[in-house]
């Protein structure tokens, strides 16, 4: 027995040169005990045919959306419900804006869109074309909506260039899918619609969680601030994997260029005396998450009018420190959160700094993560994180940061638990 066995995947698979590699995929999820249906879209017959996908699912291929014998023996709802998790790959640039923007004009967008199962998609497509705007922003819509995404990876293109769009290795899906079955696939509806409240019964269900996210920005003058490179990509998918866990959720967010995520309360501030002043509001709290990067110093004033250049040179600029949010939190003396937790982002030293800062701040857990440069971390879509408790350090490897927010969220549910 493998963690696929018996399990039901719909494969959705797109129009791309990226196609052929699906039909090792199915023939991986197989050997697996994974059953496997395939929907294909009308350009992704161009590239692999329906007989070859039939012949290595087993099964029929469903291409028509109006054929009126699917609907007679398995309609385009049932077919896109009767699985355990929906996969697309290659998920197109058009697939991805499709779903992205709830169009359902064939067979593949109309089953993403109907389907009540979490869906994976494996990204593949000439590197301008992934780096365009407006497929990032398609991009980050669909993982605040929770779609998850696997790759793509940097590579040889079919076009003849080099970079990030070739759809990730077949295995490297199959591990993403059993990843994702280890959860609850299940897209729950809104209260009163026929279905349990998203994460009714998750384990954490009933609590309050506060999340901050992102930068915070403090003024120089009118026009310009100190602030840092962080994107709120972790922080967000930690309220959005908090609340999918059944949590009723506070995100505390800095200037960040990202969607709200859905289901959470999101409060949008700029400086550190405005996020923990929303902080502060926002308790009491079972959890409180500091994932944000809050600027160290503030100007003690700043200037009314932008500053000039002058025959003096550069101004000296007077800082002051900025309040601690993370310490001033743990050691309230009513309405402290059962758990605290902080984030040590550094350059070097990193679990030494994080040690200290866990001793320092009084908090009970310090996420610790290298930021030097030649991570790509900030702003990037990957963490690897080192959790420092009191009782030693647990170091994971290199995830994805919804991976990292789900596995973070499941850890704390599990202290709440314990007391």
């Amino acid at each position: 027995m493998t963690p696929l066995s018996g399990k039901r995947i719909l494969l959705v698979i797109g129009g791309g040169i990226a196609a052929y590699k699906t039909l090792d995929l199915i023939r991986r999820l197989r050997e697996r005990g994974a059953r496997v249906r395939a929907a294909m879209t009308g350009a992704a017959a161009e590239f692999v045919t329906p007989l070859s996908v039939a012949s290595l699912t087993g099964d029929r291929v469903y291409d028509n959306l109006f054929s009126l014998t699917d609907e007679a023996e398995m309609g385009h709802i049932e077919l896109s419900r009767d699985a355990d998790l929906v996969v697309v790959a290659p998920a197109t640039a058009d697939l991805l804006a499709k779903l992205a923007h709830g169009h359902a004009n064939d067979l593949a967008s109309t089953l993403l869109l109907a389907t009540d199962k979490k869906v994976l998609a494996a990204p593949a497509m000439n590197l301008r074309m992934w780096l365009n705007p407006a497929t990032q922003r398609n991009v980050a819509t669909l993982r605040a909506d929770g779609v998850l995404i696997v790759g793509p990876n940097d590579g040889d293109m079919a076009c003849g260039e080099y970079g990030p769009g070739r759809m990730a290795e077949p295995m490297e899906i199959v591990a993403a899918i059993t990843s994702a079955l280890e959860r609850d696939t299940t897209i729950a509806l809104p209260p009163g619609i026929g279905a349990r409240p998203a994460g009714a019964n998750g384990a954490l269900a009933g609590k309050r969680v506060v999340v901050t996210s992102g930068p915070t920005y403090e003024p120089i003058d009118p026009v310009r601030y100190i602030a840092n490179r962080s994107s709120g990509k972790q922080g967000h998918a930690i309220a959005r994997a908090a609340a999918a866990a059944g949590a009723d959720v506070a995100l505390i967010s800095g200037p960040v260029n990202l969607p709200d995520p859905s289901g959470v309360r999101t409060q949008h501030v700029e400086t550190a005396q405005d996020m923990l002043s929303a902080v502060n509001a926002a308790l009491p709290a079972d959890i409180f998450v500091a994932t944000a990067a809050v600027a160290d110093w503030r100007m003690a004033e700043a200037g009314a009018a932008k500053i000039k250049k002058g025959n003096g040179g550069a101004p000296t600029l007077h800082l002051v420190e900025n309040p601690d949010i993370l310490a001033t939190i743990a050691r309230r003396n009513d309405n402290r959160p059962k758990l605290v937790i902080g984030f040590a982002a550094e350059t070097n030293d990193v679990l030494e700094h994080a040690k200290k800062k866990l001793a320092t701040k009084g908090c009970d857990m310090i996420v610790a993560n290298d930021v030097s440069p030649s991570t790509g971390i900030m702003g990037g879509d990957t963490n690897t994180i080192h959790i420092v408790t009191r009782g030693g350090i647990d170091s994971w490897p290199t995830l994805d940061k919804d991976e990292v927010a789900r596995r973070l969220v499941a850890r704390l549910a599990e202290e709440l638990a314990a007391g």
